[in-house]
């Protein structure tokens, strides 16, 4: 396994995890596992003091998904077009995605009870008009958010800014040509990220330590993977799983999709909110109880469902297991879904995260070999390749 690239030498960079702070130094990379009854920051410094006092401000780089995100809720007039194309964007900006709503159901559909970070409205190439009405508004009054952004037809937007208090207007994210054009919506989403750092108690504090711009986790991971080859033996197609505390992220080459979405990323991404291994662990379970074929899982991994409630190594290796196979599941054919990934085609896959750590190879092995064998029932086995020492964590953020 490679180490730390020689040009991070002079910097420091951090990634504050929902379980673990991981470090990479010039010395290479330590984690430490959070204290939760400390703040972000002063739990850092406590344990990392030393380190951080070594550097200046301009030198450490700082990315995080430990205040879990943004969320959103996407309101769209068709499933192929807008909808599509703005979850796209969402995923692939580090935000988590509450619900997607068609518009000619809008007055039918239930209203989401939490608080939204955002709302995108979208809808129609330019030249299109007359999409929206009352239904919309009643919609948004009926819920609560904290910005609201509209992506679509420009014939719309005079209409829609009357209408929508403190509206955020910017370019259609759909093209004449039916394309997406994602870099507007994109920014404003990555900067809405910043701003909500920088409201958050527990993280504002960053900044003491830092004067670059903090980044969320998967955003520098999905920058990194038109890198990843100078790192690690990947054969494309491939898909890189990132299974964390609180969520479990998914990037995968565009080749193992079928879709009419035109864009410059050659990667995309999609997070599963409530599957992680310690903050997500009850959902995950609740998860894993309600497939069908976990329980012939449990008695191939020889463990019964006990072992869920154990709090031990054994349950810890059994979870992260169940999440390799849940997500298989929730991004193959066996399920429609939002993306349905081809499988069968895929050459490699990269494991990144808190689970590079604690599962071997040959663990990861027998569980993407069981998926295939029960789900697909295919013989295939696509390469498995461990980020062992999250070199393309540090790899990402020397890149931005």
């Amino acid at each position: 396994m490679s180490q730390v690239n020689e040009n991070t030498n002079d910097k420091l960079l951090i990634d504050v995890g929902s379980t673990y702070f991981k470090m990479s130094t010039s010395k290479g990379v330590e984690q430490h596992f959070r204290d939760f009854n400390k703040d972000i920051f002063d739990d850092l410094t406590y344990k990392c003091g030393d380190t951080i006092n070594a550097y200046e401000k301009e030198d450490v780089y700082i990315c995080s998904s430990a205040n879990g995100g943004l969320s959103t809720l996407i309101i769209g007039i068709s499933n192929s077009f807008s909808l599509k194309y703005a979850t796209n964007i969402a995923f692939n900006s580090g935000i988590n995605i509450i619900d997607t709503v068609l518009n000619k159901d809008i007055d039918t559909t239930s209203r989401p009870s939490e608080l939204i970070d955002v709302v995108i409205v979208v809808g129609g190439i330019d030249s299109v008009s007359k999409i929206f009405d009352e239904k919309l508004f009643n919609f948004l009054n009926d819920i609560n958010y904290s910005n609201i952004v509209y992506v679509g037809s420009k014939k719309e937007a005079p209409y829609l800014s009357e209408n929508i208090e403190n509206l955020v207007v910017l370019p259609n994210i759909i093209t004449n040509k039916l394309h997406v054009e994602e870099e507007n919506l994109k920014e404003y989403l990555t900067n809405l990220y910043q701003a909500d750092i920088m409201g958050k108690e527990d993280i504002k504090h960053l900044y003491d330590i830092t004067s670059n711009q903090i980044f969320s986790t998967p955003y520098i991971v999905n920058k990194t993977l038109p890198y990843i080859g100078s790192k690690f033996t990947v054969a494309n197609p491939y898909i890189l799983i990132d299974i964390g505390g609180a969520t479990t992220d998914i990037h995968y080459s565009k080749d193992l999709v079928d879709e009419n979405m035109v864009t410059e990323n050659e990667y995309d991404r999609l997070v599963f909110k409530k599957l992680g291994v310690y903050k997500s662990k009850e959902s995950l379970i609740f998860a894993a109880k309600n497939n069908e074929f976990v329980y012939e899982l449990l008695a191939h991994l020889k463990v019964t469902e006990h072992i869920f409630d154990e709090t031990s190594e054994k349950a810890t290796t059994i979870l992260m297991q169940l999440a390799i196979f849940l997500v298989l599941c929730k991004v193959s054919t066996y399920r429609k879904a939002y993306i349905n990934l081809k499988l069968h085609a895929l050459n490699s896959i990269v494991f990144t995260g808190g689970i590079s750590k604690v599962l071997k190879p040959e663990e990861i092995e027998d569980i993407v070999s069981f998926f295939y064998q029960k789900i697909l029932s295919s013989q295939h086995n696509p390469n498995i390749v461990m980020d062992s020492n999250y070199d393309i964590w540090t790899l990402g953020v020397k890149e931005k």
